[in-house]
């Protein structure tokens, strides 16, 4: 098991999960905590853009279509803010359709990735991301 500690060691490496779909936010949620990542979780958009400016996580893991404000809206307000501009977001999307990577990556965000979630290459891209 690969746990995630910063360079002190006494904090695990936090993740703001932002996904409205309860059982893809449960099942990615408890995977990730079991390799050692604490999770907190936003149901919408402009929760997620709340929370993490209230408190910023050291990586976003952003579904796009979601309630409220939308994941494209959420990663643009997330990067034109100086507390959150730095925050890594991977911008999570069912909808693998030609040109999503790109629109979420002009939207914002750092990294793209498709549901379901392929754990082993999401753990990749948050490893890349992280420099770990």
């Amino acid at each position: 098991m690969q746990v995630f500690l910063e360079a002190n060691g006494d904090r695990m490496t936090k993740i703001l999960l932002v996904e409205d779909n309860e059982m893809n936010r449960d099942m990615l949620s408890r995977r990730l905590k079991k390799r050692g990542f604490e999770v907190t979780m936003a149901f919408d958009g402009k929760q997620g853009v709340d929370m993490a400016t209230a408190e910023p996580p050291d990586l976003i893991l952003l579904d796009m279509s979601l309630p409220v404000m939308d994941g494209w809206e959420a990663a643009s307000h997330l990067k034109a803010n100086d507390k959150t501009k730095s925050v890594p977001v991977i911008a999570l999307t069912a909808h693998a359709m030609a040109g999503d990577k790109e629109k979420a990556l002009e939207a914002g965000a750092d990294d793209y990735d498709t549901k379901p979630v392929d754990l082993k290459r999401l753990l990749g891209k948050i490893d890349a991301l992280l420099g770990a």
